[in-house]
């Protein structure tokens, strides 16, 4: 099966085929057709398995050249992943020839550069959704002809952080609106939020086989961060993220690992958009051998050739974990993730692995 046997235009076929993209994903063979089809609908896949493309072909698909106006809406969770997936929708068109405009609204960026893109009158918007909201209240976004919303990593969108904006945005749109809901874990309570807001289809795209590895090492917790270094040294890792709970452990780590000399970046919510954005550009560069990071980098991030995750904290919850780990050993490439416990972590790791089922090994 190919993706013109799913309705996709040949020029978009094409695109993709030029990229080395000639075979539908399971969620994309699932998604797209139903999509297309007008269905609103949940999708659930693994990470690296082509969630964005799912939504996007369609998206780019349902889009009228004629009309000047937003006419697809997609939410995102953080600036970076709302960058990622404008870049991609723009390679497409660009690359497809399509007559498409492609703008991206974050908050943090200059506002009134947005609002001068915006007389452009983009088709396809991607944004977070305070920053829409604003836009809207200052009449520089129309949202009328908005027919197509789509909620990527819906899970944590529909999430107590960000419901509330996400619902403002859904509220100034048509009601009679289609919905698309991606995420790699769409646990019941994110499946019963967004069937308050919609009827949807529940697709759910089996895991695929992955050659990830799961390992845990016990280290004092003091001792985590020069764990971190001698594993670099040990593996060696070529491209690795390292995950920690809260942004001061992350500083303190970035700080530690440069005086040893090892290559590395930082991903934290508190840093200003253009120095995440560095921190993205070094690892997927190769300029950084580490990216130290909170959960921001967890989700969605297309970040190739991650060979290495490292948990020097351990994550709250299996959703968590599922989406650290889902960083490496995408598209059938090998991959580890280390945990870094102590002893009284030992356990809280088992039990974690034993709900998703896992074979963690020892790593002496």
């Amino acid at each position: 099966m190919d993706f013109t046997s799913l309705g996709v235009p040949a020029p978009l076929a094409a695109a993709l085929a030029a990229r080395g993209i000639t075979e539908p994903t399971e969620i994309q063979r699932e998604v797209i057709p139903c999509a297309c089809a007008g269905e609103s609908l949940i999708g659930e896949a693994p990470t690296g398995t082509g969630k964005t493309l799912a939504y996007l072909l369609p998206a780019l698909m349902r889009i009228d050249p004629a009309v000047r106006a937003a006419q697809v809406l997609v939410l995102a969770p953080t600036h970076e992943l709302a960058m990622q997936i404008a870049g991609v929708a723009r390679e497409l068109v660009q690359a497809a020839g399509l007559s498409v405009g492609v703008q991206a609204l974050i908050g943090g960026a200059n506002v009134q550069r947005q609002v001068d893109a915006l007389k452009k009158k983009p088709a396809l918007i991607v944004g977070s959704a305070p920053r829409i909201v604003e836009l809207h209240r200052l009449r520089k976004l129309k949202l009328q002809e908005v027919r197509l919303c789509v909620l990527d990593e819906f899970d944590r969108l529909l999430g107590k952080q960000h419901s509330a904006e996400v619902r403002a945005v859904l509220h100034l749109l048509p009601r009679d609106r289609q919905m698309l809901l991606l995420s790699a874990t769409a646990v019941a309570g994110a499946v019963q939020a967004a069937e308050e807001l919609c009827t949807p289809r529940i697709i759910r795209a089996a895991a695929q086989e992955t050659t990830c590895e799961n390992y845990y090492h016990i280290v004092s917790f003091r001792d985590k961060i020069k764990a971190v270094q001698k594993l670099t040294r040990r593996l060696p890792i070529r491209r690795g993220l390292v995950f920690v709970g809260r942004s001061f452990d992350a500083a303190k780590a970035v700080e530690k690992l440069q005086y040893e000399g090892i290559r590395v970046a930082a991903l934290l919510g508190g840093e200003r958009r253009d120095q995440r954005r560095a921190a993205l550009d070094a690892i997927r560069a190769g300029r950084a051998q580490l990216l130290i990071s909170t959960d921001l980098a967890a989700r969605g991030l297309d970040i190739e050739d991650v060979d290495c995750v490292v948990q020097v904290d351990l994550p709250e919850d299996v959703r968590t974990y599922r989406h650290r780990a889902g960083r490496t050993a995408r598209a059938g490439k090998a991959g580890a993730v280390i945990s870094l416990v102590d002893a009284k972590e030992v356990e809280r790791l088992k039990t974690l692995a034993a709900r998703m089922k896992l074979d963690v090994k020892q790593l002496d």
